[in-house]
């Protein structure tokens, strides 16, 4: 049995691998930052967006 990696997460799973709160993901959200999308009125950030937010991040200290 394989575990897949999900393709959205959910804003508390984007929080934790950030190591931030809730509230800032919303933010970074709110300020187009961080890409979300919503599904069934829930917000979902795709892992694509984080792997791209992070590597912004990156960007901006090399």
């Amino acid at each position: 049995m394989s575990t897949m990696e999900p393709v959205l997460l959910r804003v508390p799973e984007v929080a934790q691998l950030l190591n931030i709160g809730r509230t800032r993901v919303y933010d970074l959200i709110r300020t187009g930052e961080l890409v979300s999308v919503k599904v069934f009125g829930s917000r979902r950030v795709p892992r694509s967006a984080l792997d791209a937010y992070v590597a912004s991040l990156i960007e901006e200290v090399a």
